[in-house]
């Protein structure tokens, strides 16, 4: 089952849970016109399964990069493959490369979930997302059990993808940023720059940025003034850190709520207590919960 389409009357989501659990399609018909809340799949990807050109794919076990995929957690070396060549570094943690597989559907609400063995990532885990359709409104729960019989870092998130136009804007409130280096690995802590500055909304077409940010209320707003439509994205703790990524030259952008910043696993170990890392034990759960609320004028 390649596809699975939730409804609530003019507006349908469609999830692939082979292609890493991630969401193909989500939109709403409007009277002579369709409203893409996050960007559509090409056919091309859907046929190959890529999830990095879907409309979001599920961050788990953990967001963001690592640098060289190694760190070292309570003693033991881990090493991750390079998943995103030709960077140097792992991404996105892993289960946005596997299968996922259909736990519940029906019309607007679906389940999915995935059990992982141990193996480069050597934790046994389970995780699930829940998706609740209304019609303007998506809910997102997401969960990551440890299966194993030692402690496990952890961390969650959408990674979800929008359309791109010329005038679209992007407001949160923010506190700190984090720099980057080279890699796009976090370099520095900082008040955020004025070109880039969510507090006071942001153009996407005017500034390049791949950068996590701290202090996040837990609120961010999408405009695009070209369709006279709004997403306000908002979540739960612990998704208490803002990813905004926007690559020029590109017809997207994104915006992702994240329980950690990039490499926190080895920002602990250098003894930085504000990353966000989190640790479950042997049988415990994490959950989160993010909302995409939409509105047309």
């Amino acid at each position: 089952m390649d596809l699975i389409t939730l409804e609530a009357d003019a507006t349908r989501l469609s999830i692939a849970p082979v292609a890493g659990g991630s969401i193909a399609r989500y939109w709403s018909e409007r009277p002579g016109r369709t409203i893409e809340w996050m960007r559509p799949t090409p056919a091309a990807a859907l046929k190959r399964r890529m999830p990095l050109a879907y409309s979001s794919f599920p961050l788990v076990p953990y967001s963001g990069r690592i640098r060289d995929g190694r760190f070292t957690f309570r003693g033991r070396a881990i090493t991750l493959p390079l998943n995103f060549l030709p960077e140097n570094n792992s991404i996105h943690g892993q289960a946005w490369q596997l299968p996922w597989s259909v736990v519940q559907q029906e019309k607007t609400t679906a389940t999915i979930d995935i059990r992982h063995k141990a193996d480069e990532w050597p934790w046994n885990y389970r995780a699930s997302q829940r998706f609740t359709l209304a019609p303007e409104r998506l809910t997102l729960e997401m969960s990551l059990t440890n299966e194993g019989p030692d402690a496990m870092p952890a961390g969650l998130g959408p990674h979800p993808y929008f359309v791109r136009t010329p005038q679209t804007t992007v407001t949160a409130g923010v506190q700190k940023v984090w720099l980057n280096d080279a890699e796009v690995m976090p370099l520095s802590f900082a008040d955020p720059p004025a070109d880039r500055d969510l507090r006071r909304g942001v153009r996407v077409d005017g500034v390049a940025m791949d950068n996590c940010f701290t202090g996040w209320d837990r609120r961010a707003v999408i405009e695009w003034p070209e369709w006279k439509a709004r997403l306000t994205m908002t979540a739960d703790a612990p998704l208490d850190f803002l990813v905004v990524y926007t690559p020029p030259k590109q017809d997207f952008f994104c915006v992702e709520p994240v329980s950690h910043a990039a490499d926190a696993v080895n920002f602990i170990n250098a003894g930085r207590t504000d990353t966000g890392l989190l640790v479950l034990e042997p049988g415990q759960t994490l959950r989160v919960t993010a909302r995409f609320d939409t509105a047309t004028s």
